[in-house]
């Protein structure tokens, strides 16, 4: 018997050439997920989990509420963390900021940083994953349990001290990210079950700051919701990488594209259920062609495998789609850029692309708070790429020169002992 799968039926897109093994495994498993009923029982990216050390919680909804369209929700305290929410509006991702107490504790999530030299240096700082929204969350955990993914007990959540509504996958080798999944009707509000909840005035006050601040340089109407978030991941786990987070969502394979001048390629993902990116964001993978230990013999750069050297497998950047149009002449990416330059926020180098290219982007310097990168993308009438190949080598290239600054720093600092 044919199985007919619905997440096959997308063109795939692109020139990088995937193994046998990828391809085979690619339709395997996205029609054993269309036939157990998977694709259907998970939906949207519901929210993004991510951590920061102790003391930074603050100074970051601040940054993220003047960088972005977030607002400060409300604080979850446990008995050792706090978790601060913010949201957009219930079309959009929330964002969790998880916040320890005590530079001291350690834990599962501290342990995947300290091995890595940038990571050691923020031992708390990591992104952590994303909860996904499912209508029958027993179903999806019982299923993904037969197909060999492991979950955290309700005990080990308790302990971790994680939203008890979830039920939250081990992390990934390849990506070091943890999946969640949350039972949701769209349309019921988003409950996080977790610690005593307030809202915290420090916190509020700090977001008021920057919302004031984005209507005095009338921005804050350009800066949409999330786009796609980029995984950096070493070379030798990029197609794995790819089929688990295709196994544990709803989301199809969109496609690759090799970019040579960076010795790394670009691969997308993208949700069945929603074509706006910015209702389920894309998730896209970096990875370099070649692992870093060859690239001495025919000279090649190898900016993303570093990047991975020095954080860990993890999210490089989070992208926010920008508003298309221009504000009295002035294209809204380039007047969103300017006005957060004023601001002290730096950027790692000028816009790149053009209206004629379809798209315009921009990396920010990476947060000292989370470590993460913002992109802004603009496309153009209503263009549907992510990237072009120039744009992204640009934008690596970039990103490569100010994480080994950061490494040097980073190794130059005396190691903090508890």
């Amino acid at each position: 018997m044919t199985i007919s799968s619905q997440s096959l039926s997308f063109p795939v897109q692109g020139d990088k050439k995937n193994s046998t093994f990828f391809n085979a495994y690619l339709n395997k498993l996205l029609t054993e997920r269309d036939s157990l009923g998977l694709s259907d029982m998970i939906h949207e990216i519901d929210a993004l989990m991510l951590a920061v050390d102790p003391g930074k919680a603050i100074e970051y909804i601040e940054e993220l509420c003047l960088m972005s369209p977030y607002h400060y929700l409300v604080t979850l305290e446990s008995e050792s963390h706090w978790t601060h929410v913010l949201r957009i509006d219930m079309n959009s991702p929330d964002l969790l900021i998880r916040e320890v107490k005590d530079n001291t504790i350690k834990g599962i999530f501290r342990s995947l940083n300290e091995v890595f030299p940038i990571g050691l240096s923020k031992p708390h700082s990591r992104y952590m994953g994303e909860i996904l929204r499912v209508n029958n969350l027993h179903e999806v955990a019982t299923l993904q349990q037969r197909r060999g993914f492991r979950f955290f007990s309700q005990d080990e959540v308790r302990k971790l001290e994680l939203p008890g509504n979830m039920a939250i996958i081990k992390p990934s080798p390849y990506t070091h990210n943890i999946v969640a999944y949350m039972e949701r009707e769209p349309d019921q509000l988003r409950v996080y079950a977790l610690g005593v909840s307030s809202i915290r005035s420090d916190a509020q006050q700090a977001c008021d700051k920057a919302k004031n601040q984005q209507v005095i340089l009338g921005i804050a109407d350009l800066i949409l919701p999330v786009d796609h978030l980029a995984t950096r991941i070493y070379s030798q786990n990029r197609e794995v990488a790819i089929l688990e987070w295709l196994s544990l969502s709803s989301y199809y394979y969109w496609g690759s594209f090799d970019i040579h001048d960076q010795n790394s390629s670009t691969n997308v993902t993208k949700s069945i259920h929603y074509s706006d990116e910015l209702r389920s964001p894309a998730k896209v993978f970096t990875a370099n062609n070649t692992p870093y230990f060859v690239n001495h013999f025919t000279n090649s750069d190898s900016p993303t495998e570093n990047f991975v050297r020095n954080y860990g497998p993890r999210l490089h950047h989070i992208a926010l789609a920008v508003k298309d149009g221009d504000q009295l002449g002035i294209e809204n990416i380039e007047f969103v850029v300017e006005a957060i330059r004023h601001q002290g926020k730096s950027f790692l180098l000028d816009v790149v692309g053009s209206k004629d290219e379809g798209l315009k982007q921009i990396f920010s310097s990476a947060s000292e708070h989370s470590s993460l990168i913002i992109e802004y993308v603009q496309r153009f009438g209503g263009f549907q790429g992510f990237f072009t190949k120039d744009n992204v080598a640009q934008l690596t290239h970039a990103a490569g020169v100010e994480e080994e600054l950061l490494r040097m720093q980073a190794l130059a600092q005396p190691v903090l002992q508890d």
